[in-house]
């Protein structure tokens, strides 16, 4: 039976070798094209955020902390609020419109192209729950399922949706300091008392929104909170 990439439909010609043959591989679930077009994020990065520094000039970076990173730290109300964050692949033009099939298309099974490098992108980090970002009512009725949350499930996670959004005005059509003071964007109702919690979204942009998050969850008691996106903006 022949494996077809999950994005373009060709038929994945995979390379037997002999690890392959004697312990067995993930199934790929992109064709090589595809997952050429992919830009994974390597090189130096951000020790909070995982925004590649060689793209930045030098008055951008403070020690091995991107400048995003320096004005969150250098706010009392948010410094330490959120560990860190680990994306996987850089938002280009490619992974722009594969995951808006996925989002507003309503391609769910384009979350399994990525599952194997979640897995793996996670397999070091501890953490006691995996709690993802959730959609409005309205953006869940639309859309049909979360696009955060199947992230997680289709690499093997079980997730707890602690979180409730609470402000429903899309956070793209505001500017980063209207994001950034916002009163409050999420109320937790779910026990996350003494809990390491890794939030999971699609993609880190401000920062904001896993900001505002990992605040709800600190203030409810949780012991720690770090985030995984799958692309950093």
């Amino acid at each position: 039976m022949n494996n077809h990439c999950l994005y373009c439909d060709a038929v994945i010609q995979e390379e037997m070798t002999w690890r392959k043959f004697l312990f067995g591989a993930p199934e790929q679930k992109l064709c090589k094209t595809c997952t050429g077009k992919l830009a994974i994020i390597t090189g130096p990065t951000c020790r909070k955020c995982s925004r590649p520094l060689a793209e930045l000039a030098s008055e951008y970076i403070h020690e091995d902390i991107c400048r995003d990173c320096f004005r969150w730290k250098q706010d009392s109300k948010w410094e330490g609020i959120l560990e860190r964050n680990v994306s996987i692949y850089q938002y280009n033009d490619f992974l722009k419109e594969l995951m808006a099939r996925y989002k507003y298309r309503g391609d769910y099974v384009l979350a399994k192209a990525f599952s194997q490098e979640i897995r793996d992108a996670l397999s070091e980090a501890s953490f006691d729950l995996v709690v993802p970002i959730p959609l409005s009512e309205e953006r869940l009725m639309e859309r049909g399922f979360n696009q955060a949350a199947g992230l997680a499930v289709g690499a093997g996670f079980k997730t707890l949706d602690a979180l409730v959004r609470i402000h429903g005005e899309k956070q793209s059509k505001k500017s980063r300091e209207e994001r950034i003071h916002l009163s409050q964007v999420f109320k937790v109702d779910q026990t996350v008392s003494g809990k390491s919690i890794f939030l999971i979204d699609d993609i880190y942009t401000t920062g904001s929104t896993l900001h505002h998050a990992a605040h709800a969850l600190m203030q409810a008691g949780a012991k720690s909170v770090s985030s995984f996106t799958l692309a950093r903006g």
